[in-house]
C-alpha cells in the first residue's frame, strides 16, 4: 500500500471551535499522520498522509469538521510525503 500526501486548506468559521483538535481525533482513527495548523488568514490548513480510501474519508470530514465549525470550501492539492511520525496540533 502506498502512501499517499494531500495539503489541505479548509476556509469559513474554522478557528476557535476546535477544529484542528477534532481533525487530529479523526485523522488517528483512519490511520493517518501529518499535522493541521490556524493560518492568519482565519483558515486552517492541514497536511495528511495515508492511504486512497483514508484520505478520502478523512477529506469528506474536512468537508463537515466539528459540530461548532462551519466549513464554506476546502481546497486540496497532492503534495510530497514529510513522513510524520503522528498527527500534530502546529502553532
Amino acid at each position: 500500500m502506498s502512501t499517499l500526501a494531500r495539503l489541505y486548506r479548509i476556509t469559513g468559521n474554522v478557528q476557535g471551535v476546535f477544529f484542528r483538535a477534532s481533525a487530529k481525533t479523526r485523522a488517528e482513527a483512519l490511520g493517518i499522520t501529518g499535522w493541521a495548523r490556524n493560518l492568519e488568514d482565519g483558515s486552517v490548513e492541514v497536511h495528511a498522509e495515508g492511504s486512497t480510501d483514508a484520505l478520502t474519508q478523512f477529506a469528506s470530514w474536512l468537508h463537515t469538521g466539528p459540530p461548532a465549525a462551519r466549513v464554506d470550501t476546502v481546497e486540496e492539492h497532492d503534495v510530497q510525503t514529510e513522513n510524520p511520525a503522528a498527527f500534530s496540533i502546529l502553532h
